[in-house]
């Protein structure tokens, strides 16, 4: 199978820390999640992202997991295929002991909500920019030492589940194919490369430049990689194009999206499948996405 021939997965990222006064469809209601969610299904998406009203940033360093169980229960009813990602709070200052911030993928992975789990391997600064472009003096940091990393890495592997990898910087890259270097990575996994546009304080620019960058790093290795440009277009800014000819997937969605428009997540995974099907990709099912991503329990065993 050539690249070109390589079903495309797509991953919709449904909301993030984006507010409602930012975009209006911006979905966080259980209903609203699960119906974006089947929506984006039907037009091309076999990945599913989504944030609670937990702060990523908060003073507990937990989330609730029945706050993603909620809506994922109603979501699987409808589609038993649907492959969904959580996300992960920072460790708060004064720390929090990693097996509290990642209780929440546990209990999920083992009601059989999940298939895949979350690590996030390495840490940055967190800022936005002043008045005059500079970035603030803030106190945040989104932090993943390497003793959290490998727990990510084994907790995954004691759920059985495959993981989705998030790269926010190069040396994250590192850390992944120095395990899968040594034989050490558990089954499934899919590497995220996490572009930054000007504004965002945290990886390489969205460009085919930085792209090759990161495959570069990866080189010689068969791991599924996909791209997501967070404050940019990742189709308008030609990212996706790139990635897309280059045999990677995609991801998009109201949570990374930064331009003029208030698009809803379904025009934003339309947009992908339109650009792929003039560059000649097909469109992964989730069925061929959890194949492709070697997961390693799919589907979920949930019973509605």
């Amino acid at each position: 199978m050539t690249q070109s021939d390589t079903p495309l997965i797509i991953e919709v990222s449904l909301n993030g820390s984006v507010k409602p006064e930012q975009n209006p469809t911006v979905p966080y209601d259980d209903d609203d999640i699960v119906a974006q969610a089947v929506e984006c299904m039907e037009a091309g998406a076999a990945l599913v992202h989504n944030h609670t009203r937990d702060p990523v940033f908060g003073k507990t360093g937990a989330m609730d997991a029945e706050n993603y169980a909620r809506p994922w229960r109603k979501l699987l009813a409808i589609r038993p295929d649907a492959i969904l990602t959580p996300t992960m709070p920072a460790d708060p200052p004064g720390g929090v002991p990693v097996e509290t911030r990642f209780a929440h993928i546990e209990a999920m992975a083992e009601e059989g909500l999940i298939a895949q789990g979350l690590c996030d391997p390495g840490s940055f600064s967190v800022s936005i920019p002043g008045e005059d472009g500079a970035y603030l003096p803030t106190q945040l940091v989104y932090r993943n030492d390497a003793h959290d990393s490998h727990y990510y890495v084994e907790a995954c592997r004691r759920l059985n589940l495959g993981m989705s990898i998030s790269i926010f910087e190069p040396g994250f890259v590192k850390f992944i194919m120095s395990l899968h270097r040594a034989g050490k990575l558990p089954p499934g996994g899919i590497m995220k490369f996490y572009f930054g546009a000007d504004n965002m304080s945290f990886g390489l620019p969205p460009t085919a430049k930085a792209l090759d960058a990161y495959l570069e790093m990866i080189e010689g290795s068969d791991l599924p990689w996909s791209v997501s440009a967070f404050g940019d277009d990742c189709v308008g800014c030609g990212l996706a194009e790139e990635a897309i000819k280059r045999g990677g997937h995609v991801q998009v969605g109201i949570e990374p999206y930064g331009g003029p428009r208030t698009p809803t997540n379904v025009e934003l995974v339309e947009e992908v499948v339109d650009l792929a099907g003039r560059l000649g990709r097909p469109i992964a099912t989730p069925e061929q996405a959890a194949a492709m991503l070697h997961l390693p329990t799919y589907p979920v065993p949930f019973a509605a």
